[in-house]
C-alpha cells in the first residue's frame, strides 16, 4: 500500500510504499549492484544479502526503507534513517528533527530528462510530509558529483567533508525553508500524503 503520492506536472504520478524485503529482493539487487549504483555500497553481494539487509533495515526502530513507483512501476529506492542512530552522528551535532535519507535511481537503458530530479523531489517531499520533520541530512560520497549537483538543486548546503567508515562524505543539510525556497524557483503541483 503506498504511503505517498505526488503527481509531476510533465512526468506523472510518483509514489512511494514500504520495501518488502522477501518480496522486493531480486528486484533491489538489481540495482544495487549495478554498474550505475557505484556509489552504492553493495556492489558484488547476492539476493540473500540483500534480503538480509532489508530485514535488518526493517527491524530497526531507526531505519527504513522504502520503493518509489513512477506511474505504478518500481523505479527508485528510498532509505531513511535517524542520524543519531548511524554512523554520521559522531560527525555533527544532530538535532531534534533530523531525519537521515539515501536514495537511488533504477537503471535504466532509457532515460528520461527531468526524471531523476522528480525522483528527489518526490523523496523530499515525503520526508517532510511528516511534520515532525525539520531538516534532512544526507552524506554522499565526494566523488559522486551527479548527486551533489542534484542535492543542491532541491536546497542542500555542505555542512563539511567528513571521514565516515565507508567513504569520505560531503556532509550537507536542508532544512524546510531552504527546500521550499528551491521549489519556488520551479514550482509543481503539491502532494498528499495518505
Amino acid at each position: 500500500m503506498n504511503v505517498f503520492d505526488r503527481t509531476d506536472a510533465g512526468l506523472g504520478r510518483f509514489s512511494v510504499r514500504p520495501l518488502d524485503p522477501e518480496a522486493d529482493a531480486e528486484l533491489v539487487h538489481g540495482w544495487v549492484t549495478h554498474p550505475k549504483a557505484a556509489f552504492w555500497p553493495t556492489l558484488g553481494v547476492g539476493i540473500a544479502d540483500v534480503a538480509a539487509e532489508y530485514r535488518m533495515i526493517e527491524s530497526s526502530p531507526w531505519h527504513d526503507a522504502f520503493v518509489g513507483l513512477h506511474d505504478g512501476r518500481a523505479a527508485f529506492l528510498i532509505e531513511r534513517y535517524h542520524p543519531a542512530h548511524d554512523e554520521v552522528a559522531g560527525a555533527y551535532e544532530v538535532q531534534d528533527g533530523d531525519v537521515g535519507m539515501h536514495f537511488l535511481v533504477a537503471p535504466t537503458d532509457e532515460p528520461v530528462h527531468g526524471f531523476t530530479h522528480a525522483v528527489i523531489v518526490t523523496v523530499m517531499e515525503f520526508l517532510f510530509a511528516d511534520p515532525a520533520v525539520h531538516r534532512v541530512v544526507v552524506e554522499p560520497d565526494v566523488g559522486n558529483h551527479a548527486v551533489h549537483a542534484l542535492n543542491a538543486a532541491v536546497g542542500f548546503h555542505l555542512m563539511k567533508v567528513v571521514a565516515l567508515p565507508t567513504k569520505e562524505a560531503m556532509l550537507s543539510t536542508c532544512t524546510r525553508a531552504q527546500y521550499e525556497a528551491s521549489r519556488h524557483a520551479h514550482p509543481q503541483p503539491r502532494s498528499h500524503a495518505r
